[in-house]
């Protein structure tokens, strides 16, 4: 019988069967023909396409086939402000980054900022300001192009935005709407108008260059559902589908909850978190595939694939040699459990330090990213 899992723009939970997601959802896998194309295109695969961790897609062969033919994509991402960003939160624009760069395309990265008030009770519209600005730090932190990147936050440019949001929204019917998100009576009509918002910078720049741009959007699996009712929509007004590359979910650091939440502190570890923080979380919290006893663990050795501190070094060392070595150590046994977390501490300090530092730098330069007007 199948494990049941959830998996929507507002949940996620279950141990998630990407196999069976990609039947569900319509989404395509990014097989071996579609790296390689990828691979000559930019010289390299980010470590991200090597090891699966964005592992399907819509319409990826047409958007290369349209950047062939010199009709340049743009990109489009985001990030709804509902608390500080985590780690999680990085993955999918740790490799919209690598595309901005290797394509040399612009960047649209939207802060919905009225979402997380309108699905949550208790946010106020004051909380997602200052969570926006928080996570415009992060963003930029990230290492994006400044003259490639805008910053389009929901409640700041509806001048920009509405009138194209009205233009899906009369074309997407409430049976629609209740079908993909699984909204009720008792939903709020904001709820319900919101997509329209989200599917939005998924043609706003063709709408301003007044002509047509394809679009890609790299983000994790749970938001495909906006883009899928989203894109016969932005056909049917005049533009092209965007296209998507979707991730898989950094995992919660309990292992068993489906991906990390933003409002649970113990499943994430966040962008502001110190060193000390960092190593009391994964000693305390990350989920072992060690064995109940060190003689044991010598005998038998440790289970990788279950083991929190091993799926963590697969997103986020970028050397195949190392991680392999890590792999063969921990399950012959060689390398305890404490060992690996160590491994995963040290990694993920050093990275947040860097991060820490760009994200203060990066308090100057929010100018350069914000939409005027």
């Amino acid at each position: 019988m199948a494990k049941e899992f959830i998996v929507t723009p507002w949940n996620v939970s279950g141990d998630v069967d990407y196999k069976r997601l990609i039947n569900e959802f319509g989404i395509k896998e990014i097989d071996g023909p579609l790296l390689k194309r990828i691979k000559k295109i930019t010289g390299e695969l980010h470590p991200f396409l090597r090891r699966n961790i964005f592992f399907a897609h819509r319409d990826l062969n047409w958007i290369l086939d349209e950047y062939e033919k010199g009709n340049k994509f743009f990109l489009y991402t985001g990030r709804a402000p509902s608390g500080h960003t985590h780690l999680g939160h990085l993955v999918p624009w740790i490799f919209t980054k690598w595309i901005q760069e290797k394509f040399n395309v612009n960047l649209w990265f939207q802060f919905p900022d009225e979402e997380k008030f309108l699905f949550k009770e208790n946010l106020t519209l004051k909380d997602t300001e200052k969570y926006t600005y928080e996570n415009m730090l992060d963003v930029i932190a990230v290492g994006f192009d400044p003259k490639k990147t805008k910053f389009l936050i929901d409640t700041k440019n509806a001048n920009l935005m509405y009138k194209e949001a009205l233009k899906v929204a009369k074309k997407i019917n409430f049976s629609n709407v209740k079908a993909a998100f699984g909204l009720n009576n008792e939903s709020n009509i904001g709820i319900i108008f919101y997509t329209a918002m989200q599917a939005v910078p998924a043609f706003l720049p063709s709408v301003l260059a007044k002509k047509n741009i394809p679009c890609l959007i790299p983000h994790a699996v749970d938001q495909d559902p906006h883009f899928r009712l989203s894109r016969d929509v932005v056909g049917k007004l005049g533009y092209y589908k965007p296209a998507s590359i979707q991730c898989r979910f950094l995992p919660a650091l309990q292992g068993s909850s489906g991906k990390m939440s933003a409002s649970m502190e113990k499943t994430a570890i966040y962008t502001v978190d110190n060193e000390k923080i960092v190593a009391k979380k994964i000693n305390k919290y990350a989920f072992s595939g060690g064995r109940d006893t060190i003689e044991e663990h010598r005998r038998l050795g440790g289970i990788p694939e279950k083991d929190i501190a091993y799926q963590w070094l697969n997103f986020f060392e970028e050397d195949d040699k190392k991680l392999v070595k890590i792999y063969h150590d921990y399950k012959s046994g060689k390398l305890l459990s404490g060992e690996l977390k160590a491994i995963l501490i040290d990694k993920i300090n050093n990275m947040l330090k860097k991060h820490q530092k760009n994200r203060e730098k990066a308090k100057k330069q929010l100018d350069k990213f914000i939409i005027k007007g």
